[in-house]
């Protein structure tokens, strides 16, 4: 929040400037005409940002790039200029640089025009720039989504409380695609592909998420057979990850609403342990702080 870094004192230019730059921050209308001017100047801000990201994806290419490489590289240093310009005017217009610049979009605003500068000593790293992509993040401030915010809140609590699990579910996994994957080595063998351990745990990762790239593929019966197994058990693991993740939600959703629900536990946070009573705050074990999650 850039709210405290509004200045207070000093020509009106710079506290309208402020306005327009950080409007999203005050919390309240600026002078008549500000808030219009701010959303002008943020959705004209997104539209560069865009069109500067798309300048360089395509100068990537390598056909387009012999064509039209004059023109991407124009563009590139038009649109490094003009936000180096606008990274300038937010330094001026908020009372502390500092905060601005170690506050998280004052380094994506400094890492999007940083790529540009140094392609003049090493060339190819002008396509860093498309760290840019980041700053379309604004637009929550030009569509008015901040009040969104306590949904992401929400989401943060429940895989919070649910850290336990989630820690126990990816644990499981990392064991099964090492035991999968070292069971199709030995199945397998450098004759199919399956090359060494690591290559065949790699393709139980591939299979076991249900990507299925398809660069590497059993041969034998055997190792088909393992592979089908390890397919059901992809899309059961995805079916519980979802499920830890819901159960979650729909405890924060009780807990807004004032109400417990009768599928949730109350769980230490420390050492797992459960049967505490409804009303308790603190583990009757080793004394940490007890939460509502898992089920009953």
């Amino acid at each position: 929040m850039f709210t405290s870094n509004r200045p207070l004192n000093g020509p009106p230019w710079r506290g309208r400037l402020y306005e327009i730059l950080f409007a999203r921050y005050t919390g309240r209308p600026g002078p008549e005409g500000t808030d219009r001017t701010a959303r002008a100047f943020d959705i004209v801000l997104i539209t560069a940002i865009l069109v500067s990201v798309a300048v360089v994806m395509l100068d990537s290419v390598e056909s387009l790039a012999a064509q039209y490489g004059r023109l991407f590289h124009g563009l590139e240093w038009f649109f490094t200029i003009g936000f180096t310009i606008e990274y300038a005017a937010r330094l001026v217009a908020v009372q502390s640089k500092r905060r601005y610049a170690l506050s998280f979009f004052g380094i994506v605003d400094l890492l999007s025009i940083v790529p540009t500068y140094l392609s003049v000593l090493l060339p190819g790293t002008r396509f860093l720039a498309i760290v840019r992509v980041v700053r379309v993040l604004r637009v929550f401030r030009v569509l008015k989504l901040l009040s969104y915010v306590g949904a992401f809140r929400t989401l943060g609590w429940a895989l919070s409380v649910s850290r336990h699990y989630v820690t126990v579910f990816l644990m499981t996994v990392l064991t099964l695609v090492v035991i999968l994957g070292s069971l199709m080595y030995l199945i397998e063998g450098p004759d199919s592909g399956f090359t060494s351990i690591p290559v065949s745990v790699y393709w139980a990762v591939v299979t076991l998420t249900t990507v299925g790239y398809g660069d590497i593929s059993p041969q034998t019966a055997p190792g088909q057979l393992l592979a089908a197994g390890v397919m059901l058990v992809g899309y059961s693991l995805i079916a519980m990850s979802i499920g830890i993740a819901v159960l979650s939600l729909v405890a924060q959703r009780d807990k807004q609403g004032g109400r417990q629900t009768e599928i949730w536990a109350r769980v230490c946070s420390n050492c797992d342990s459960e049967n505490h009573d409804p009303d308790a705050h603190f583990c009757k074990r080793c004394g940490s702080m007890v939460v509502d999650i898992g089920h009953e």
